[in-house]
């Protein structure tokens, strides 16, 4: 088992930090070192973000592997790098583009539908679950409560946009080769493809979140993440037989918001 903390040279003789040190792991201090490096770009591990990125696809288990070791070097689980966010924000003005094209939407509706994008759907939702997931895991899944030993809301936060990614890829970049041809026809080929992809996308999202929470050692019962999957599955069968589609909702509500 890895260790939680490090107790570095600036520790004092009994493993406590001295005072001095202890301001600068104060979560204002990590939050106000994240926001200057946001306008310093040269200071950015793009390279490694864009590792984080492939692998949250082919073995997510590997990203966070990393938040062990930033916990060990720099002690604390959260990114300290917002190239990741930054990446993260590309994909969605690329993407958003891409799903304004393929509805046919002029130049103003999809500036629109970006900002509805960036600020809704990806920050917005995500300060909301992040203080969700936050506030459940520190009141509920703590082993032992203790100040020590409590999930950073940072964390939380970095865990949501691990999770966002998969799901934005598949439903705002891999759904765009079919929209158009496939899903939103009257058939049931149509909302099986897109229904099916909707299912693979927020599949994605609870299982990276689901890794994301058992990766942290004072944490229990983090299974219990995984139990959407059951009602998520069932949402998708009834959806099948009430011929229920997703993306063409999607895409009506995308329509009207811009208006």
């Amino acid at each position: 088992m890895l260790p939680t903390t490090l107790v570095n040279s600036g520790s004092q003789g009994n493993g406590v930090l001295s005072p001095r040190d202890a301001a600068r792991h104060t979560a204002g201090a990590k939050r106000y070192k994240y926001l200057r490096r946001l306008f310093h770009f040269r200071q950015m591990d793009f390279e490694f973000a864009l590792w984080q990125m492939l692998y949250l696809f082919t073995s997510p288990q590997r990203v966070y592997r990393n938040f062990h070791y930033r916990k060990q070097t720099k002690d604390q689980w959260a990114r300290d790098d917002p190239a990741f966010l930054v990446l993260l924000s590309i994909w969605l003005c690329v993407s958003t583009v891409g799903f304004g094209f393929v509805l046919d939407m002029g130049f103003f509706e999809t500036i629109k539908l970006l900002l509805w994008v960036v600020f809704i759907d990806c920050v917005g939702v995500g300060l909301l679950i992040a203080t969700l997931m936050w506030f459940i895991s520190n009141k509920y899944l703590v082993k032992q409560p203790n100040r020590d030993y409590d999930v950073e809301w940072g964390y939380a936060f970095d865990v949501h946009l691990n999770a966002f990614y998969p799901l934005l890829v598949i439903l705002h970049f891999i759904q765009l080769f079919f929209i158009n041809y496939v899903i939103i026809s009257d058939s049931v080929i149509g909302y099986f493809v897109g229904n099916t992809l909707w299912l693979i996308a927020i599949g994605y999202y609870i299982y990276v979140t689901f890794l994301g929470y058992s990766a942290l050692p004072f944490l229990k019962n983090t299974a219990i993440l995984l139990y959407p999957f059951a009602l998520l599955i069932m949402l998708y069968l009834i959806s099948l037989a009430c011929g229920w589609n997703f993306t063409k909702m999607l895409c009506s509500f995308y329509k009207y918001r811009v208006k």
